[in-house]
């Protein structure tokens, strides 16, 4: 091993050294930089990383025991590198995903739209014996007025978020889908500049994709959101909880970014044609399409200016052909963990095609059949609530005391349509300072995608590290970090 990661031992996997130790290609580039910077260096550069952070304000917030905790969101001043060939891949595989998706989720809510008299009112994919209905019907993700939120023939996931791991094999695999109100593309513009920032000594001879260029390719479909019946240059507002989400920190960026206005429920009327309009800086102006930045399940706890529920305001503006969301309300139907198992064959279903990305073998609990074939075995798996979200919920089974497997095994046996069950994935570590020394951290990445007139993936993924030595946990909420993703030319 030669240049700045020698003395680097890294995990099996390693994106950055082979198992020889040897620097892997990629990551060459790097080596005169971190050689110029050596462990003082970095340490120092993790400092002004962490001072970058605190200036720009680069927060996250959490809720516990009833209260918002704001921390800052930590960031690795090493970045994670990607190759043209791995970057097409993934790509690839996403946008095949988000295209699956969006025809599943316009054949769901199609289907509660047929013609009363219709003998079989379920959806196509359904009565092709693709999904069972239960798996669709019984969903905890369906919302069962989310027809009337979508104007005919609009994409219900604008903006598609899929996590995806390198496996220690080589392969990248999808390890969830999101597709109600994915975060994320804020924190990666940020952490490309804090980089630039505070170790621009890194940049020296690699000039890899800037992320900002994703920017255009959201605002074109944002605009491609809006009816029909708007003008030809909608007018976009990001609507926001406020203060209190954990992604406020987000919103903003990404509304200058974008150059929106943010809007919370309070400034929202209704318009005398149907739409609405938001009171900003004293003025009232006319929305044509609607960034939601908050879950589904918040619609109906906020109202608009006049006193009406919020839900009923936004359904009225685009039943009236006067507003487009994005996303839709009630995309939770496709990215639930259950729904997960079958993305594979919707791929296969409504596009012919075979699926470019591996999904992680799955047992949907709520059939007897897989319940029986994994009821011995929850101490080998992972295990995740069907309606879980952020990481919530998720037991890793091999690292359960006896005692709370019993609890678990307990737990899942009472209600087994709650769960699934997944084979855990040994997935890649990449180098990451911890104490002024490089260490094999675990990483994963979420890669977005945006569908308008066309499904694109956006350059800007988001690298998130298990900072804590052997843990598999990436989420911030739970501990985690980031990286800058640089996307090789």
């Amino acid at each position: 091993m030669t240049g700045g990661l020698a003395g680097y031992r890294g995990a099996a996997g390693d994106e950055a050294v082979d198992s020889s130790g040897a620097v892997r290609d990629g990551y060459a580039v790097l080596g005169p930089a971190l050689e110029r910077l050596g462990e003082t260096g970095l340490t120092d550069a993790a400092a002004e990383v962490a001072a970058q952070r605190r200036k720009r304000g680069v927060v996250f917030g959490a809720w516990s025991d009833g209260r918002q905790h704001v921390r800052p969101f930590p960031m690795d001043p090493l970045p994670r590198l990607l190759s043209a060939a791995d970057w097409s891949t993934v790509a690839a595989g996403v946008g095949q995903r988000h295209r699956a998706l969006n025809a599943f989720l316009a054949d769901a809510y199609r289907a509660a739209g047929r013609r009363r008299s219709d003998a079989d009112r379920a959806p196509e994919v359904v009565r092709a014996g693709v999904l069972p209905e239960w798996a669709v019907a019984h969903s905890p993700g369906r919302h069962p007025d989310a027809v009337g939120l979508a104007w005919r023939g609009q994409q219900r996931a604008a903006l598609a978020g899929m996590d995806v791991l390198h496996t220690v094999q080589g392969t990248w695999v999808v390890l969830e889908d999101n597709l109600r109100v994915p975060s994320g593309i804020g924190y990666a513009l940020a952490n490309r500049d804090t980089l630039r920032a505070a170790v621009p000594s890194l940049f020296a001879g690699v000039r890899p994709v800037d992320p900002w260029t994703a920017v255009p390719l959201l605002q074109e479909a944002l605009r491609a959101a809006a009816p029909p019946a708007c003008p030809a240059d909608p007018v976009c507002a990001l609507l926001s909880s406020g203060e209190s989400d954990s992604a406020w920190f987000e919103h903003r960026l990404l509304a200058d970014a974008l150059g929106v206005v943010v809007v919370r429920a309070a400034d929202l009327w209704p318009r005398a044609d149907g739409g609405i309009e938001a009171g900003v800086d004293g003025e009232r102006i006319a929305i044509d399409v609607l960034y939601r930045r908050f879950d589904d399940a918040e619609l109906g706890a906020h109202r608009g200016a006049t006193g009406q529920p919020l839900v009923a305001l936004l359904t009225e503006a685009v039943r009236s052909g006067r507003l487009g969301l994005a996303n839709v309300p009630g995309n939770g139907l496709a990215d639930d963990k259950a729904m997960y198992a079958w993305v594979p064959a919707m791929i296969r279903f409504y596009l012919g095609e075979e699926p470019l990305l591996e999904s992680v073998r799955t047992w949907v609990l709520a059939d007897d059949s897989q319940w029986g074939e994994v009821r011995d075995r929850l101490h080998e798996l992972v295990l995740k609530p069907v309606d879980g979200y952020g990481g919530s919920g998720v037991v890793v089974g091999p690292q359960c005391s006896a005692a709370e497997l019993a609890q678990l095994q307990a737990e899942v046996a009472a209600a087994p349509h709650r769960f699934v069950a997944q084979e855990p994935v040994e997935f890649s570590t990449a180098p990451t300072v911890v104490e002024g020394r490089l260490r094999p951290r675990h990483v994963d990445l979420r890669v977005f995608s945006v569908a308008g007139t066309r499904t694109r993936v956006l350059p800007a993924p988001l690298t998130r590290v298990a900072l804590r030595q052997k843990s598999l946990v990436t989420n911030s909420s739970r501990g985690g970090g980031s990286k800058d993703t640089w996307l090789l030319p």
